[in-house]
Order: structure tokens, then C-alpha cells, then sequence
């Protein structure tokens, strides 16, 4: 088959989406800056969700499910939070279409809402106005809820998975007797995002903390996992946010304290969404498409058979359906392509262009031979092996397969983190290499708003595990304690 996939070092961005298209994960919609996930995109995203779901549960959280719409006042209730999504909310003024009596469907202005609505860009302000219904004790905390939802934010320029108009996500929402509760909760919920992120799509990350400018509109602190992509620009992967007592002290939420005091709720907020597909997308794939790392991939293992005859298609099937059970007792997923209106190399393209990270083919000769061809995606190599302990053999491959995505991530990484001390070093980093570029700042929004207008690069985080080191802002000259991390981003 014929992939039509711009090359990578060409035309990243076409690259991009040409194998968003190709590989039938998504595309788009009539509705401008929205997209139709396709199935295969979506199982994807199913593994995601499903994982994800797990550890949330695990950590004592709950699913729930809140309106899409919000009322305009809850926005104005918080100014920083409606400061900050302001101009990308979609608002709902009517409720009713009429016909204009020529034939022409328009808005019925006798069906004006009395208070427009916000379809939500997040979900804080109406989950906090119902929290203030169930939180009367310090016994109804804490509240660990979370949902899976859709949201919208009126973005202009649009791209598949990274920056729709709609996308899906999950949200947390926490609520807390204490400060120190609730800080606790939003770096417990950022380590499952990491662990998630590198031990699942075996992208590397760097646990940080955002900057006073780059934080969530409402949030008192902002704790991030940002990624490097294979263009060496960087990809913000989920955040966790310590809220304190702003949206508690919004919505008038308080809680009677053990000593009988009437107290500010404490809270937080998580979140990730679609545009982990981006990333996956971005950190690991090539010029053949897709490169999928086996814990997330929809299908771990194709069996490609290859024959002449309906005799040697019967013995092949006999071989993979005992095969296929062996496999499925180990947890491992597998679809066997006996399609009989595609050629064995067709195949072969499809499945290397949607990244399934086992391919096992099959033939007349190999079933007298008692072997196999088997191929991995991340290397694009094959080998002949034998059909004895063939399961055990894939389970161990698979697992290689997995380490060896995350380890080229992480060496990709590697190379591409630069420590810089002039600003002259930054910009040419910045503009050449890439990658994220470890600096000294002096702290100030004046100085980050300056370099972003200059470079076009932002502080994406200050690393958590950031060693206290005198220095000099690369800028201003002025004293810096330790250094942050510079990239350009999506």
C-alpha cells in the first residue's frame, strides 16, 4: 500500500498530520476546528482512559458526571479564573430556531435565555457551587471525585489532538480539610501522570512547577509533566493544581472543623487530555507511521498468514488459533489478518503504518519448518524463530519493545537538554539545536514575557528535582538560586 506520509525531516508539521490521517486515528470534522475521532484512534484512547481510570481508583477517587453548561455569573465569581478563558469561551444565548417564514432557519429572539450559558471550557465553577450543597463537616472531607468529559475552548488555530476547538479529557476535582491535604493530593495526582506517562506511553518526562505567568487561572500553585517531541519542541502533558481556598471562598464552600470553626475549604484540580495522543504521536513515530509502545497498543501482536492453497490455510489456521489462546492467557492482544482480499505486503504496510508493535507471519514453509518470521515496529527488523515457546517468546519481546521506545526517548532527551549561561547561547540553542535549554531567571513575569517576545520560547517548568545553584539570569544579570527549563512548546 502506498502511505503518502510527508517525511519527517521534510515538513514535521504535514508529517504529522498525514500520519494522524493515514494511520486512521482521526480527522476533521464539518464543524471548524473540531475532529472526529476514528475508531482505531479511539481504542487508543480507551487504553488510556482505561489505565488511567484504575490508578485514580486506586488512589481513592471516584467518577462523576457534572453539566456541560455553566452559568455566565459562576465565571465572574473567581476574576482570575474567568481572566484566563475568557476570550476562548463558547456561549449560549437562545434556546429555540424558528422559520423565518421564507424558508431560512434562524434564532428565535423571543427564546433569549434569561442567563447565558458557558459551555464549559472546565468544570470548576460548577462543581464548586455543588460542592457548597454537600460539605457542611470536616466528616463529608475529603471529596475525591473525577470526570470524564468533554470540554470546550475556541481555539483559532487548530490542530488534530494537540489543540481542538473540543476535546476530551478527564478532570479531578478534591476538596480538603487542610492546606496540607490538598497539596499532597495534587503532587500525588502529578506522580500518576508521570508514572503513567513513562512507565505506559514510555515518554520521559520532567516533574516541575509552573511560573506565576504560566499557571492555571485560579491556581496558587500549578505542578507540571512536560515532554520533548522528536522536533525538539515541548509538550505540556498533564497538570495537577493546588486551588487553596479561591474557589472555596467564590462559592462561599466552608466546613464546621473538629474545634467547632467555621473554615474555607481547601482544593484541587487535575487534569489530561486527548493531546496525550499528540505526544505519543510526536515522541515516537517515524516515517513509516505509527510506533506504539505495547502497553497502550489496541493490538500487540498481528498474525499475517501467507499461502497457496486451502490446505496450507487450514494448517495455518490450526497453528494460529492455539497461538492466539496462548496469547490471549498472557494478556496480550492479537488479531489475526486472514483477510483473503489484501496481499500479505499490504498488510504488512497497514499494520507497520498504525504501529503494532509485534508482527507474525506465517507460511507453508514455516509450518514445515516449525518457525515463524517475526517483526518488531520499533526496529524494523525480523528474525526466524521457532514456533516452540512461541507466546513466551513474543511476552519477552514485548516487553523489550517497551523498554527500548522509552530508552530512545529518554536518550532523544538526553541530547537535547543544553545548560546555557548567556543569553546569546540561549538564542542560538533556541533557533538550531532545540530541545528544552536549562537556564538561570531571575523570577520576575518582566523578564519570562521579554525572552517569550524575543525567542518565542517559554519557562515550561522549574524542575521539582532542581538543585539550589547560584548564578545569574541569563537576561538581566540580576541573582538566581536555581535554573528553570526553556523550550519552545506546543
Amino acid at each position: 500500500m502506498s502511505k503518502g506520509i510527508t517525511s519527517r525531516s521534510e515538513d514535521y508539521s504535514q508529517w504529522y498530520n498525514d500520519l494522524v490521517i493515514k494511520a486512521d486515528l482521526a480527522e476533521n470534522s464539518a464543524v471548524r476546528g473540531c475532529m472526529v475521532i476514528k475508531p482505531y484512534g479511539y481504542a487508543i484512547w480507551e487504553r488510556m482512559q482505561a489505565i488511567l481510570d484504575k490508578r485514580f481508583k486506586e488512589t481513592g477517587h471516584s467518577n462523576a458526571y457534572f453539566p456541560l453548561f455553566i452559568p455566565k455569573s459562576f465565571f465572574s465569581k473567581e476574576a482570575s479564573h474567568v481572566e484566563g478563558f475568557a476570550t476562548e469561551c463558547a456561549v449560549v444565548t437562545h434556546y429555540r430556531l424558528k422559520n423565518d417564514g421564507s424558508g431560512n432557519i434562524v434564532v428565535d429572539e423571543e427564546a433569549k435565555l434569561e442567563e447565558e450559558l458557558i459551555v464549559r471550557p472546565t468544570s470548576e465553577t460548577i462543581i464548586w457551587n455543588t460542592y457548597k450543597g454537600w460539605i457542611e463537616s470536616y466528616r463529608d472531607l475529603p471529596i475525591l471525585v473525577n470526570q470524564w468529559a468533554n470540554v470546550v475552548r475556541w481555539e483559532m488555530r487548530t490542530r488534530l489532538f494537540l489543540r481542538t476547538a473540543e476535546f476530551l479529557w478527564q478532570e479531578g476535582h478534591t476538596a480538603h480539610a487542610t492546606s496540607e491535604e490538598a497539596i499532597a493530593e495534587a503532587e500525588q495526582m502529578l506522580e500518576v501522570y508521570a508514572d503513567f506517562a513513562e512507565n505506559t506511553l514510555a515518554v520521559p518526562v520532567v516533574r516541575g512547577r509552573k511560573t506565576e505567568n504560566e499557571r492555571f487561572a485560579g491556581a496558587l500553585d500549578t505542578f507540571c509533566i512536560e515532554a520533548l517531541m522528536q522536533d525538539g519542541k515541548a509538550l505540556q502533558a498533564g497538570t495537577s493544581h493546588f486551588l487553596g481556598q479561591n474557589f472555596a471562598k467564590a462559592f462561599d464552600v466552608k466546613f464546621t472543623s473538629k474545634e467547632g470553626k467555621q473554615e474555607y475549604v481547601w482544593a484541587t484540580s487535575w487534569g489530561v487530555s486527548t493531546r496525550l495522543m499528540g505526544a505519543l504521536i510526536m515522541a515516537h513515530s517515524d516515517d513509516q507511521g505509527l510506533v506504539l509502545p505495547p502497553k497502550l497498543a489496541p493490538i500487540q501482536v498481528v498474525i499475517v498468514p501467507i499461502y497457496k492453497t486451502d490446505e496450507e490455510k487450514a494448517n495455518i489456521d490450526g497453528f494460529v488459533k492455539n497461538l492466539q489462546k496462548e496469547l490471549s492467557g498472557k494478556d496480550i492482544s492479537v488479531k489475526y489478518d486472514d483477510r483473503d482480499t489484501q496481499r500479505p505486503g499490504f498488510k504488512f504496510a497497514e499494520w507497520e503504518l498504525k504501529g503494532v508493535p509485534v508482527r507474525v507471519a506465517v507460511g507453508a514453509r514455516d509450518m514445515q519448518n516449525g518457525t515463524v518470521e517475526l517483526a518488531r515496529r520499533d526496529k524494523q527488523t525480523k528474525e526466524t524463530v521457532a514456533q516452540e515457546d512461541l507466546a513466551n517468546t513474543i511476552e519477552v519481546l514485548l516487553e523489550d519493545i517497551q523498554q527500548h521506545i522509552y530508552q530512545k526517548a529518554i536518550d532523544f532527551r538526553a541530547s537535547h537538554t543544553t545548560e546555557v549561561n548567556s543569553y546569546e547561547e540561549f538564542k542560538q540553542v533556541i533557533e538550531g539545536k532545540g530541545g528544552f535549554v536549562s537556564c538561570h531567571w531571575d523570577g520576575t513575569v518582566e523578564t519570562e514575557k521579554r525572552v517569550k517576545e524575543e525567542t518565542k520560547a517559554t519557562i515550561r517548568c522549574i524542575p521539582l528535582d532542581a538543585k539550589e545553584e547560584e548564578g545569574v539570569c541569563i537576561f538581566t544579570g540580576k541573582p538566581s538560586s536555581r535554573r528553570v527549563l526553556f523550550a519552545k512548546a506546543y
